[in-house]
């Protein structure tokens, strides 16, 4: 699994949300300032988040986003699914959108290495929760570095 620009992005939107009152809602202007996240990308990328739940969104005047529940109560986990998709490194692995393999019974690979793959990632990403990047955000850290360190297909 490698994180995607996308990912990046959603973290640094979510560490932002998580400092707000959670009673208010923060227009995607807001958001796009005080990130850096141009406002096109984030708005699609806050769409992902509110489709899978993790983001409330209210339109109109006074409208906005805040985040569902308390940072605490959303792993990072749920966030990668609902921007990446699965988690896990093959279809025939995942527990969530499983496709059938012809080897998969007899795939040494498949029992051993490419499910404790998974499983590592699954237990990492939820161990950790939008918590962990608030906490960030209050420290002022902002993941746009990160976007220089992302690797590349076949780098």
């Amino acid at each position: 699994m490698r994180l995607s620009a996308t990912d990046i992005y959603a973290f640094q939107a979510l560490g932002y949300l998580g400092r707000q009152d959670p009673t208010r809602w923060v227009s995607s202007e807001e958001i796009s300032e005080s990130t850096g996240v141009h406002r096109p990308y984030l708005v699609r990328i806050l769409a992902a988040l509110s489709a899978k739940g993790i983001v409330k969104s209210k339109k109109g005047i006074g409208g906005g986003y805040a985040l569902s529940r308390k940072p605490k109560l959303i792993s990072l986990c749920e966030v990668v699914r609902a921007i990446d998709g699965p988690v896990a490194p093959l279809s025939c692995i995942s527990l969530n959108w499983h496709e059938p393999c012809a080897e998969e019974n007899r795939c040494h690979a498949r029992a051993t290495v490419y499910t404790r793959m998974r499983d590592a990632m699954l237990e990492v990403l939820g161990e950790f929760s939008v918590q962990d990047l608030v906490t960030d955000a209050e420290q002022g850290v902002n993941y746009s570095h990160c976007l220089t360190h992302l690797l590349k297909p076949n780098a």
